[in-house]
């Protein structure tokens, strides 16, 4: 199970990563990261929908609604400019977050 904090931190880069792959509504994005993960991400509603509503607040992320005959309206989301800048920043930090910690995790342990 991974720890509430760290799907929160996690969150952001993902979101931005799979609209960055295409425009999603909501349960679209929260089923792709569950098989993004092999389900180890379990997102729900109540978890996804406050930090799109953050994104697209900051201009990260914009959306616009979709009404199909016969289906409920959908709001759809897509990155913006901004968003993919953003993106990009999240990705290098995470990449230095991920080296530090394959280095600290493969170090001996000195004895002292």
């Amino acid at each position: 199970m991974i720890s509430k904090s760290l799907v929160a931190a996690s969150s952001k880069p993902l979101i931005l990563t799979i609209l960055s792959w295409g425009e999603n509504y909501g349960y679209e994005i929260i089923q792709k990261v569950g098989e993004l993960s092999g389900g180890v991400l379990d997102w729900s509603d109540g978890m996804l929908y406050p930090v799109l509503y953050k994104l697209e607040k900051d201009g990260l992320v914009q959306s616009r609604w979709e009404i199909e005959e016969g289906s409920r309206p959908r709001k759809y989301y897509s990155i913006t400019k901004k968003g993919k800048e953003e993106l990009a920043q999240e990705k290098a930090q995470w990449i230095n977050v991920n080296e530090v910690l394959q280095t600290v995790w493969n170090m001996k342990p000195t004895v002292s």
